[in-house]
């Protein structure tokens, strides 16, 4: 069975304040390397997972800027790599993907790593890659790119677990769903290009629709739904705005639905918020 399960959350009417400039920069130059793992750099590569921001890559990528190498600069900074890749590109957050894309793609498209770190100083962006054994001893762990996927989960499963009114209809209590890297990177790659182009549809600049874009990433749907939105600035805020419309509710409580991803990107220009996408998703057998 083949059925998209999606519908339209008008802009969520919850507005959200402009992030810090250096905040928005990191995530956009973020945003900018996940939109291109994803595409497999223009589809000339297989998609490749979302990587993990890890706060002493940032430090790393801040080393490399003030000179030496980039894997000396991970060592200076408490990273344990195996291996790396950097970039530096120069130009208006407007341009970062398109620089990204013209620089070394293949490089950020690199299966094989795993946490990426960024610094940006005027109009100068320094993007440390990175796989390396774990964090030293002190050192904070590195937190997903780019959501809190854990509590959103938790917050979708509590109500899951309870049953919810979603409008005038009822859902009883269904299972909990389980976390998806493949199915977040999508939804990742999704948000980021609505942030990057300033559009808010469930259809892609390219026509394809969440079960495309699923399907293009070699998952195994079965039943797709996907619920986005902009304005939220946290996980609370936006599980709530979704509880609260009917038709994206009733995503949530679907009892068919197994497995979830989520993620967000921030938008540019006059639209600084937040584009959330979330992807819900029954795999085949």
């Amino acid at each position: 069975m083949r059925r998209l399960l999606h519908s339209h959350l008008g802009r969520l009417a919850l507005l959200a304040g402009a992030l810090a400039a250096t905040a928005t920069a990191q995530a956009d130059a973020v945003s900018a390397v996940q939109v291109l793992r994803a595409g497999g750099c223009g589809g000339i590569l297989p998609a490749a997972r979302p990587l993990y921001h890890n706060v002493l890559l940032d430090r790393a990528a801040e080393l490399w800027a003030g000179g030496g190498s980039p894997a000396t600069a991970a060592a200076h900074s408490g990273y344990e790599a195996r291996a790396t890749a950097a970039v530096h590109v120069r130009g208006h957050d407007s341009a970062t993907l398109q620089l990204l894309r013209q620089s070394d793609c293949r490089g950020l498209a690199d299966r094989s790593l795993h946490d990426i770190g960024v610094y940006q100083r005027g109009l100068d962006t320094w993007l440390v890659l990175a796989s390396g054994s774990a964090v030293s001893a002190g050192a904070p762990a590195p937190a997903p790119a780019p959501v809190p996927a854990t509590r959103a989960l938790q917050l979708v499963n509590d109500v899951r677990s309870r049953g919810v009114r979603c409008g005038g209809r009822s859902f009883a209590p269904a299972p909990p769903l389980r976390l998806s890297a493949t199915l977040a990177g999508v939804a990742f790659g999704h948000a980021a290009d609505m942030a990057a182009h300033e559009y808010f549809e469930h259809e892609d600049l390219s026509g394809r629709s969440p079960a495309q874009r699923v399907r293009a990433v070699g998952y195994p749907e079965k039943l797709v739904g996907e619920n986005i939105a902009y304005g939220p600035q946290s996980s609370q805020e936006v599980v709530r705005g979704w509880l609260d419309s009917p038709a994206h509710c009733e995503n949530i409580m679907d009892s068919r639905f197994t497995e979830m991803g989520i993620a967000y990107a921030a938008g540019h220009g006059s639209r600084r918020g937040l584009y959330w996408v979330q992807l819900l998703a029954v795999p085949r057998s």
